[in-house]
């Protein structure tokens, strides 16, 4: 997962450091547009739907991750 997300944040922004705590906004320089389109590719790679107000409390590299692993516990079990 972790090197899924990587890629997607590569593929808007170019290869550069990413580590745990690496803001979105400030260390990988993602703007809102930026922001939209790793959303949109999260939902698509990951088959989840992600709500405007979840996308508030994801403000890490690190956030990201664990609020895709959250997602997706609660999609398998609610199968």
């Amino acid at each position: 997962m972790i090197d899924k997300v990587k890629k997607l944040i590569y593929d808007i922004v170019g290869e550069q450091e990413i580590g745990d705590n690496s803001s979105i906004e400030d260390d990988l320089g993602l703007d809102s547009l930026d922001a939209v389109e790793l959303i949109m590719g999260c939902e698509e790679e990951f088959g989840i739907e992600i709500n405007d107000d979840e996308v508030d409390s994801i403000k890490t590299f690190n956030d990201t991750i664990v609020f895709l692993k959250q997602k997706l516990c609660k999609k398998q079990n609610n199968k």
